[in-house]
């Protein structure tokens, strides 16, 4: 182990970033540690099954005992919220506040800690959790579009006088082209159509 001090979360962040398929190169672009540990992290995770996204990640001792500490931390290094794990991860998945996570720990379980350390905890679970999946949505040519406007800039009238526009987006779903046109204002009909 290095002269550096041993940090715990960046050992889980390296885990995550394993798992999700990214590099060693690019890992130590971040600056979490050089290729060379990487290199012997990997291998370690790849033997103790590690890498499988579908399994989920051991807990901080387990990591600690792993890469160069003994299993038995100081308390500094632990999060009090470690026993309440399975519990939070469950609140966590069904997208419970943070806020209410804590009240819940402090009425049923009797926790003393603050609110700071859940809002951690969370943010570690968020990272493990990684990039959320997102549905990519398919339509036939000339099915749909998806239409947007955005600021455009402001135009001087002959008269003087500063005028808003918008940038009127239309992107066609299928082949993803797009029109583009400068407007004054967002409402649908042209300005010989009002009503």
């Amino acid at each position: 182990m290095t002269n550096r001090r041993f940090e715990l979360f960046e050992y889980r962040q390296v885990l995550v970033r394993m798992r999700q398929g990214d590099s060693d190169r690019d890992i130590a672009r971040l600056g979490l540690m050089g290729r060379k540990k990487l290199t012997a992290v990997r291998r370690v995770a790849q033997d103790l099954g590690w890498l499988d996204p579908a399994q989920p990640l051991p807990g901080d001792t387990v990591i600690a005992g792993q890469f160069g500490r003994t299993p038995h931390l100081p308390s500094t290094c632990v999060s009090t919220l470690e026993p309440f794990r399975e519990q939070i991860t469950g609140w966590f998945q069904a997208d419970v506040q943070g806020t209410t996570i804590h009240s819940a720990l402090k009425r049923n379980h009797g926790y003393t800690g603050s609110y700071s350390a859940v809002r951690r905890f969370l943010q570690h679970l968020s990272v493990e959790r990684g990039v959320t999946a997102t549905t990519i949505l398919d339509f036939p040519p000339a099915d749909a579009a998806q239409v947007d406007f955005g600021a455009g800039p402001a135009l001087i009238h002959e008269s003087g006088h500063t005028l808003k526009t918008w940038f009127f987006v239309m992107t066609l779903c299928w082949s993803r082209h797009q029109y583009v046109e400068l407007v004054f204002d967002q409402r649908s009909g042209r300005s010989g159509d009002r009503s």
